[in-house]
């Protein structure tokens, strides 16, 4: 019996999954786990259903291998489709394997992480498996902000198999061979006539880089199980513990950058923002999310003297680091995770002003914008903010400003605040005086200096109090240390509510 049941739909069509580069699911769990740490639950389930001939095709485990093990000495929960099986099609008793193992994640607060290689849901049983289907979004509901949950897109992920993985933490995506979309290219040929390929449709590139349901796109199943368990060591079990700190982190080795002058004296030249990143986290630590979507912001997890964190930073390199739909829809969301599972946050601000345009206010970019900035204000966890250079407007309020009650808002020499740029600002209060002026030019440059010595200095900020203090760059690490030890106890009361009502 247990030798036929790790054989999944027999070995001709392992063959087949192996001839398409894919592994088993076993495979994939067992590459995934610690050494020997795997153990299998329900391994001979099998399905109820005894229409259209499955009666005669009964197949233990039913397509989905779930069980537990270890990662780096830690519990969590797991389950890998099997495509040897009905093309990991979903039907009920797969369902419940599921949803079981979902349920003791939940009640042993650990993680749980889902390999998803599936043509959808079987037909063959009808509304028991879109039953199925609902039952295991109801549970990542549930779990959502309880444990972390991690999907892997290791094959086709079509139907309705591609919410589960949307109501989840993180999406790593397998080039080549992962695909996730909610009709296939058939149906949408159909239906309304357009001719596209799965590729196009739910390929790594298309959720990667356009869509963002992909958090990580990765090149071998290999590195998305190295990635997988990478991620891991960032986070906690569960909301119920703090995340887990790195004992001996080492010495930090001196920054390839000098802080001090990264910052060009043209506040209109660019720098690379992830120079400054690494320059001030544990050596090799960062760990960038959603690196290939909405690059005008960066966002990712690091570590502190060992402690993990969030960062969420404005990266000058593109489109000046102005906030956009994508920008504001991601940077939102990594913020929503980190209050949910005790990291806290630092923001590094370099922000000229939302994107603008009839484009970015037909998208939303109020509402998107809004949900920035209800999730750094709905959060608990220490927030942090280092000012590096532009902090204008509504953008600069948005990014965990002092106004949003950050715990601390700290800022480098170099950083401006206003209501607008200092040019901006010019043409409209002088608008009458420079044009009749016999120079012009001359005329604003002087504006301009007068403005930003005026409003845009750092020093103008702090004497209002919404910048705690005004440091060197090269003070920056040391600072944030000090600061986070300070706040390693910070608790807050909020309002008696059900829950907010955050603009989706």
């Amino acid at each position: 019996m247990k030798d036929a049941s790790q054989l999944g739909g027999g070995e001709q069509r392992i063959i087949s999954q192996h001839n398409k580069g894919k592994l088993t699911a076993r495979e994939r769990i067992i590459m995934l786990l610690d050494r020997d740490s795997f153990t299998e639950v329900d391994e001979f389930v099998t399905h109820r259903c005894d229409l259209f001939g499955m009666e005669e095709n009964r197949v233990m485990g039913d397509g989905v291998v779930t069980g537990y093990g270890k990662i780096d000495g830690r519990i969590v929960y797991v389950f890998a489709h099997d495509f040897t099986v009905f093309g990991g099609a979903l039907g009920e008793m797969f369902a419940k394997k599921i949803s079981k193992i979902m349920d003791m994640a939940l009640m042993n607060g650990a993680p749980i992480i889902g390999f998803y290689d599936s043509g959808g849901a079987r037909i063959q049983e009808g509304l028991n498996a879109l039953d199925g289907y609902g039952q295991m979004f109801y549970r990542n509901v549930r779990c959502s902000g309880v444990v972390p949950q991690i999907t892997a897109i290791v094959g086709p992920c079509a139907g309705g198999s591609s919410y589960s993985p949307a109501l989840t933490d993180f999406v790593f995506q397998v080039e080549g061979i992962g695909k996730i979309f909610i009709t296939g290219p058939e149906v949408v040929r159909s239906a309304i006539g357009e001719q596209t390929t799965m590729e196009d449709l739910g390929g790594a590139k298309t959720h990667g880089s356009e869509s963002g349901v992909s958090h990580f796109v990765v090149r071998t199943e290999e590195e998305c199980c190295i990635k997988i368990r990478t991620l891991l060591s960032y986070l906690p079990s569960s909301n119920r513990e703090a995340p887990p700190r790195q004992e001996n982190p080492g010495k930090k080795l001196e920054p390839e950058v000098d802080l001090d002058t990264i910052v060009p004296t043209d506040n209109k030249v660019p720098y690379d923002m992830m120079d400054v990143i690494r320059s001030v986290a544990d050596d090799g630590s960062f760990f960038e999310v959603h690196e290939l979507w909405a690059k005008n912001i960066i966002v990712g997890l690091a570590r502190m003297d060992g402690s993990p964190i969030g960062i969420i930073a404005q990266q000058p390199l593109q489109y000046a680091g102005s906030i956009d739909v994508k920008a504001a829809r991601k940077a939102s969301r990594f913020i929503r995770f980190c209050d949910a599972f005790n990291i806290p946050i630092i923001t590094f601000v370099d922000v000229p002003g939302f994107y603008p345009g009839l484009n970015m206010e037909r998208q939303g970019i109020i509402r998107e914008g809004a949900k920035l900035l209800y999730a750094y204000a709905d959060a608990t966890v220490p927030r942090i903010t280092i000012t590096t250079r532009k902090g204008y407007g509504g953008a600069q309020v948005v990014m965990n400003s002092k106004s949003l009650c950050a715990d601390f808002s700290i800022a480098w020499p170099t950083a401006e605040f206003a209501v607008m740029g200092p040019e901006g600002a010019v043409n409209i209060l002088y608008k009458k005086k420079l044009e009749a002026s016999d120079e012009p030019d001359k005329m604003k440059s002087e504006f301009i200096e007068n403005y930003r010595n005026t409003f845009a200095s750092p020093y103008i900020a702090a004497r209002m109090g919404l910048i705690d203090e005004v440091i060197y760059p090269r003070e920056t690490r040391d600072r944030l240390i000090r600061s986070l030890e300070s706040l390693r106890t910070k608790q807050v009361v909020r309002e008696h509510r059900k829950h907010g009502n955050i603009p989706l």
